[in-house]
């Protein structure tokens, strides 16, 4: 990716992310409210997560769980008993996304890019893989489309971590190389285009 297409992928972001959240403020600020009332915690899930060069940063989603001290796994599958109902809804039409918006105007992610993940994954790559680590993490991206059913392949496992570990996260790691040492503002779109219409 050269200076110019960062350059351009930034300012694209910049006036997306804006007018997505001038549009949709009322659909998050409708969804915080139902998440607090239902769950009775803060509508609002902050995760620490890395970012680009290795940086942590904040990711603001809506709640979707409930907060659990026996269940300490990061790793969601689609029967996992902490998700709620109204979570249940708000994943499947990617409505806790939206919040992201936000991360997306403050420069901690991009809309299109590697999905951020907890420490322990994407920042301990090495060698070619930490290319990973060279561009924000986005909203959507290939390895997201790629993987668009992948709470849904967990449930499947025996030991969804193991799988994840083993199978999933080398994958993404493989698709978001070629995502960035092929990069085209025009894929981007695309990525978009997909992740909105389903």
């Amino acid at each position: 990716m050269t200076k110019l297409d960062s350059m351009i992928k930034r300012i694209f972001d910049v006036l997306c992310s804006l007018a997505g959240l001038l549009m949709i403020w009322w659909v998050i600020l409708i969804s915080w409210v139902i998440v607090r009332l239902t769950t009775g915690e803060p509508g609002f899930f902050i995760q620490t997560r890395v970012g680009k060069e290795g940086e942590l940063f904040n990711v603001i989603k809506l709640r979707t769980m409930r907060s659990s001290t026996t269940v300490h796994t990061t790793v969601t599958s689609v029967d996992d008993v902490r998700i709620t109902k109204v979570g249940a809804f708000l994943r499947k039409t990617k409505l806790d996304e939206l919040p992201q918006l936000i991360n997306v105007l403050r420069g901690d992610m991009s809309l299109v890019g590697p999905r951020p993940d907890v420490p322990g994954f994407a920042d301990t790559l090495s060698g070619d893989d930490r290319i990973m680590l060279s561009i924000r993490p986005g909203i959507t991206g290939p390895a997201t489309i790629f993987f668009r059913n992948e709470e849904e392949l967990l449930a499947l496992q025996e030991d969804p971590e193991k799988y994840n570990e083993e199978v999933i996260f080398p994958k993404k790691v493989e698709l978001n190389k070629i995502y960035i040492n092929e990069y085209s503002f025009f894929k981007d779109l695309s990525y978009i285009k997909q992740t909105i219409l389903g």
